[in-house]
């Protein structure tokens, strides 16, 4: 058994050696930390993994908390109602589905805001379901709601804190467990390039907008199942737990205890709990004077983890606890069966047909009036100045800005109205001017994110860990692009510590795992030495022999004019000549333009 399986192991002896060796103020602290930290988890996946800041989870734990408190002790209910109110367990589906219909309202116009404005959206909508809470008269006010019946499992009643504590913490342990499956799969990376930005991953085929409410969603409802524990065990409700300062504190205990670590929203929670209580006991004996003194320490306590450790403290601990040995993911790799490749066309097929595109920001032109075409088993490279609108032209064919006027076909099918993702999914893929990559993520996992169209299990397959064998035949797709591109060596590194020319060649690699029929790269020589550039040029040879075509973007001649079947040059958005590289190195127009003039 390896080290951290040993950990893991003795972390959870000591779990169940809890209620049995510690007296009962520890566990109702324990108790407390689990209920947090279910909280925290949902907003390691939210802020922590996908970089959206949410201050308003407190509200969706008091939104689990009085539908069971309302149900189980309201003595009128509706017909349809009153066969939940009979049972706590059924309490919960009903406070499961009422949060996931909130959270999806609430995420669907929240989710659209971006920078500042989304914590601001989510402090909004927390303040309001908090004073809900308090002015509605079925719901007890500000006094709240009092004899929430216990909890029967199995025959026993759970009255007592040590009753619930197994409860608690299987819960908690189940929603770590869901967690880490859904992270570890083709959902999980898609979840994760949200950090990203939004370019990327819908260019890769990632359906950004669904990914957010996907991780809102779950989130909210570990904040429910919060909160049924929490009116179950305290069998009292009332709107104070669930305000806006709590909410504060849960995002605290997640960005404490490190953000984008699963173990970090237990670490946090704990760190968080304990040290709250033992500030309270005696900041009061120290000063002379009672107060919420903890706030202050707390304060100055994120100030200092914001500068010093700004992942958290997880990363820190875990530096013990070695990482699975990466011998035995490349044997899983080389055990998987290939996935299947799109039918390859015969060299001179028609790939990309662009004719007339205009594209305006206000008032410029940055392209106008542009034609031009590809062909399976083509390179065609776009060259000019900088600022003659060659990346532009990129962004309109691959879907990113789209085209003010004119036409693009891609194998027969105009696609000058469809968002990147759809033209993605129609065998297009391409890199970027400006490298995007998930730094933090592993050389292999930035390249299967390449491959997500090229899978099909959904977020609840990802949970359940019924994805293995769709997910082994992904990351063995990308492990063959990574070795295809002569990265190997680097298969398990970091992606942000490869220099920025093995961090181009990634890129490649990633838009290959689309397994694209059209290729489209950005200035992929840029920060090569000359033996990359020649490995680099061999690949793309490669590529072209077997019928792919490619259309690049590249600032230095040498490589071009050495690879290039044809040649575009455009000149303040327009294009100035066409033609084979002999010809076009001739024109006088582009010798001016880009060549620096006739000698």
């Amino acid at each position: 058994m390896s080290r951290q399986r040993w950990i893991y192991a003795g972390f959870l002896v000591l779990l169940m050696l809890g209620p049995i060796i510690l007296p009962e103020f520890y566990v109702t602290l324990l108790n407390y930390i689990g209920l947090y930290a279910i909280v925290a988890l949902g907003l390691v996946l939210l802020t922590g993994v996908g970089g959206l800041t949410s201050f308003g989870q407190a509200a969706f734990v008091g939104l689990g908390a009085y539908t069971t408190a309302y149900l189980t002790t309201a003595t009128e209910l509706s017909a349809w109602l009153a066969p939940f109110g009979q049972s706590p367990w059924l309490a919960l589906l009903v406070g499961l589905v009422l949060t996931a219909l909130v959270a999806f309202v609430l995420g669907a116009l929240t989710l659209r805001l971006s920078g500042h404005y989304l914590p601001l959206g989510t402090i909004a909508w927390g303040i309001s379901i908090y004073f809900l809470f308090g002015n509605l008269e079925f719901l007890g006010g500000h006094t709240g709601i009092t004899g929430i019946p216990s909890l029967s499992l199995l025959g026993l009643e759970l009255k007592l804190g040590r009753d619930f504590y197994f409860l608690i913490w299987i819960a908690l342990l189940a929603a770590v467990w869901l967690t880490q499956n859904l992270l570890d799969s083709r959902e999980g990376r898609a979840i994760r390039a949200l950090k990203g930005g939004t370019l990327m991953a819908e260019a890769m085929g990632v359906n950004t907008a669904r990914s957010k409410i996907v991780i809102f969603l779950i989130a909210a409802l570990y904040a429910c199942i919060s909160g049924w524990l929490y009116a179950h065990l305290q069998r009292f409700v009332n709107p104070t737990p669930f305000s806006l300062h709590i909410g504060i504190e849960y995002l605290f205990m997640a960005v404490l205890g490190g953000a984008a670590h699963v173990w970090g929203a237990l670490l946090g929670a704990g760190v968080i709990t304990i040290l709250k209580q033992w500030l309270q006991d005696f900041l009061p004996k120290i000063l002379g004077s009672s107060g919420n003194f903890e706030v202050i320490v707390f304060g100055l306590m994120m100030v200092l983890i914001l500068q010093r450790a700004r992942d958290g403290l997880w990363p820190i601990l875990a530096r013990f606890v070695p990482n699975v040995a990466e011998k035995g993911s490349q044997r899983q790799i080389s055990q998987a069966e290939p996935l299947p490749k799109k039918a390859s066309l015969q060299a001179g097929n028609k790939l990309l047909e662009v004719g007339d595109v205009v594209k305006k920001f206000g008032g410029l032109v940055a392209c106008n009036r542009m034609n031009l075409s590809v062909q399976s088993g083509e390179v065609l490279a776009l060259i000019g100045p900088n600022g003659a609108g060659k990346s532009t032209m990129f962004n309109c064919i691959s879907g990113v800005d789209p085209a003010s006027s004119g036409e693009i076909h891609f194998l027969g099918e105009r696609i000058d109205q469809l968002n990147s993702r759809e033209i993605a999914r129609r065998g297009m893929s391409r890199t970027f001017q400006h490298v995007r990559l998930l730094p933090a993520m592993s050389v292999l996992e930035n390249v299967a994110i390449g491959a997500h169209l090229r899978g099909s299990k959904g977020v609840l397959s990802a949970l359940l860990h019924l994805d293995r064998v769709e997910e082994k035949r992904l990351m063995a797709e990308a492990a063959r692009q990574i070795e295809r591109v002569g990265l190997t060596q680097h298969m398990f590194d970091q992606a942000g510590s490869l220099p920025l020319g093995q961090q181009r060649i990634l890129e490649i690699a990633r838009a290959l795992a689309a397994d694209p029929l059209l290729l489209l790269l950005d200035e992929p020589a840029a920060g090569l030495r000359y033996l990359e550039k020649q490995a680099l040029a061999d690949l793309l040879r490669r590529l072209r022999a077997e019928g792919m075509g490619i259309l690049l973007v590249e600032h230095d001649v040498d490589f071009v004019m050495g690879l290039a079947d044809r040649v575009v040059v455009m000149e303040f958005g327009e294009k100035i000549a066409e033609g084979l590289p002999e010809q076009v190195q001739k024109n006088p127009a582009v010798l001016e333009a880009y060549l620096g003039g006739v000698a």
